[in-house]
């Protein structure tokens, strides 16, 4: 089983196209309409669609943390510093956990791009 991915509002277009390019499962929060909603909102969303978020924003891996150390169950997230990646990378490695990864072995996981 694969993992379906959510996209914040930070994340790139091009990134998004590239993955579905790929044949990847991906939302993101504009189509969703969630692209107003906090960090906190954002994550319950995601898990609540059993997707893994995919975010370029430092306060949205805070968020990831915080549960991480209160045991508030989430769906994972997969975060990227903008400044420290490509599009093209960004694309190779989420395609890569979303064929790889089982969604129950990143819940819970805060992991970090380039892989």
């Amino acid at each position: 089983m694969s993992v379906n991915l959510y996209m914040d509002v930070h994340v790139p277009m091009a990134i998004t196209r590239g993955l579905r390019l790929r044949d990847i499962d991906v939302l993101t929060s504009q189509e969703d309409q969630t692209d107003r909603f906090d960090d906190s909102a954002l994550l319950d969303r995601a898990t609540e669609l059993g997707r893994v978020l995919f975010s370029m924003d430092k306060d949205l891996r805070r968020e990831a943390a915080i549960r991480q150390r209160s045991g508030k169950r989430f769906s994972g997230v997969v975060a990227a510093d903008e400044l420290r990646i490509t599009i093209g990378q960004c694309v190779d490695d989420l395609e890569l956990i979303a064929k790889i990864y089982d969604p129950q072995g990143i819940q819970n996981r805060l992991e970090y791009l380039p892989l």
